[in-house]
This record gives structure tokens, C-alpha cells and sequence, in this order.
């Protein structure tokens, strides 16, 4: 696609960058849930997993950019 690029053109920096949010999204994930396990309500809980949820959502999506 136009705008995109491979692999091969990734550069030092963008690379850290993506890791740097990756590792973000991974504390944020694990954060949520524990929150969720500690959360006396369940409606807590529960938007707790939620967004653990999405922050895993977007870790994959980061990681597909590596692929």
C-alpha cells in the first residue's frame, strides 16, 4: 500500500518505538487484570477486562506491523 513500508525499511527508531508501545500495552494489560481480580465489584471487573482486552488488541496490532 502506499505509505507503508516493508520490513526492510524500518528504521532503528521506529523499531524502538514499537517496542517501546508494545511493552506499554503488555503493563497496561497486566495492570487491568489485576485490577480486575482485586475489583470488589463486578461491574468493575468486568470494564477492568475489558480494557485489559483492547490493550492486548493492540499489542497484537503492533506486532503485526513487525510481521
Amino acid at each position: 500500500m502506499k505509505g507503508e513500508k516493508s520490513m526492510a525499511q524500518i528504521t532503528t527508531k521506529e523499531l524502538d518505538a514499537l517496542s517501546d508501545l508494545m511493552d506499554m500495552e503488555k503493563v497496561m494489560e497486566g495492570k487491568c487484570r489485576y485490577l480486575a481480580g482485586i475489583a470488589g465489584d463486578e461491574a468493575l471487573a468486568d470494564c477492568y477486562l475489558q480494557m485489559a482486552g483492547r490493550h492486548a488488541k493492540h499489542f497484537e496490532e503492533l506486532y503485526s506491523n513487525l510481521k
